[in-house]
């Protein structure tokens, strides 16, 4: 069978032919020479010829996968579509993560009205190629037809959840079942927080936390008019005091900063600075200070608060990134927001709204967009997460600070965002 198969390979024809005849007439019931001559007469229509030989080789062969794939597409042709699954379960049996038996088989429960099972199957095929895989152009269009039906059957699960859940599930306390829910149709991932320095475990990692959980966020929001004119009187000074936001050390692996580092197009003028009270800028912005010394900051010494008009120019984008440590979340009040503003944490976008601050975790992925032709302002400021106790926040000041000290004893820079 080898000369037949290495002559089959180099399209001899003729010589394969040879080989095959020579095979059979040593080994008639050999598998390799069973399979052979199956192949052949399925090529030629005979359907039924086949696998009368293909089954008289898996008896003696069951452990060999193409031959259930070849058993299976003789059933195939012949409409037998229960056993043309047998056979193709017995493929999978042997190497579960068969791409093609998996098609094959959201095919076949599909001729059978056995659409969401088929959906489903069709999923596992999908997931096993993995992304990016290439198929062979004669299978391209079941691929297609795969690809189809799992989209259907996810609109149809969609609606019918939405149709049985809708009205129980509104509201900030049902965000991680519409989470989970989203999560199983696909309509998002998971994103966990990635902090750059300190995780903190066991900690809800909500993107948007809701807003019952700082109920200082309507006084600040009442404070918007005058914080706001206080922003404009800065940046009507042309800029005095404004400084890029990012602002790295050259060879520190950074790619993401490369069009941002020490540049102006998103600016910071900062009134708290890594625990510092910046006074010449606070003195500028009192209404501003006041509003920020009625909120519970972040408080550890060279690290906490920090607060910061960020300025965003026109046409910037801010990269995809992640912040130091979830013991700490982020407060944006917008201030000066154009059309074309808008901010994703993890799966939500949101466009910013002049005066409606929200809080978020800066350690699950996050970016922003100005689409717009001005620039954008918003007010930026830390606190701490409302999960940890008292006794942990006083662990964690102390951890901070050992962590530098013992990162500045080399002159180690501590890189994050």
């Amino acid at each position: 069978m080898g000369a037949c198969e290495k002559a089959l390979g180099e399209r001899r024809e003729s010589d394969a032919l040879r080989a095959l005849q020579a095979a059979a007439a040593l080994l008639p019931e050999h598998p390799r020479v069973l399979h052979e001559q199956a192949r052949r007469l399925l090529a030629t229509g005979d359907a039924q010829g086949a696998r009368e030989l293909l089954e008289r080789a898996v008896a003696v062969a069951a452990q060999e996968p193409a031959l259930w794939h070849s058993l299976a597409a003789c059933f195939r042709v012949l409409v037998l579509n229960e056993k043309e699954l047998v056979a193709l379960d017995r493929a999978l049996v042997l190497q579960p993560r068969d791409v093609l038996a998996l098609l094959y088989k959201g095919a076949a429960l599909d001729r059978m009205g056995k659409r969401r099972a088929a959906a489903r199957i069709y999923g596992n095929a999908i997931q096993a190629a993995g992304p990016g895989a290439r198929f062979a152009p004669t299978l391209e269009p079941l691929v297609r037809e795969a690809q189809r039906r799992v989209t259907e059957s996810t609109v149809e699960l969609s609606a019918f959840l939405d149709r049985r859940l809708g009205s129980q599930r509104d509201g900030h306390e049902f965000q991680r079942v519409n989470r989970s829910i989203d999560m199983l149709l696909g309509r998002a991932r998971s994103y966990a927080p990635r902090p750059s320095s300190l995780f903190f475990p066991h900690l809800h990692n909500y993107e948007y936390y809701g807003r019952e959980q700082f109920p200082w966020l309507e006084s600040l929001e009442a404070a918007t008019a005058a914080i706001r004119d206080e922003c404009l009187a800065v940046l009507s000074d042309e800029g005095a005091g404004l400084e890029p936001y990012i602002a790295y050390r050259d060879g520190l692996p950074l790619d993401q900063w490369k069009d941002l580092n020490h540049s102006r197009r998103w600016s910071a003028y900062f009134l708290w600075k890594e625990g510092q009270r910046l006074s010449e800028h606070a003195a500028r912005c009192p209404r501003t200070m006041t509003a920020l010394d009625a909120i519970p900051r972040v408080d550890i010494a060279g690290h906490g608060p920090t607060a910061f008009y960020s300025i965003l120019d026109a046409h910037t984008h801010i990269p995809a990134h992640h912040g130091i440590t979830n013991t700490r979340l982020t407060v944006h009040l917008p201030l000066i927001v154009p059309a074309g503003c808008r901010f994703r944490v993890g799966n939500e976008t949101r466009e910013w709204k002049a005066g409606e601050a929200w809080v978020f975790d800066d350690t699950i992925e996050h970016e922003a967009w100005n689409d717009a032709d001005v620039p954008r302002a918003i007010l930026i400021f830390d606190v701490w997460n409302p999960e940890l106790t008292e006794r942990e926040r006083d662990v964690v000041r102390e951890a901070t600070l050992a962590l530098a000290e013992f990162s500045s004893a080399d002159g180690m820079d501590e890189v994050g965002l």
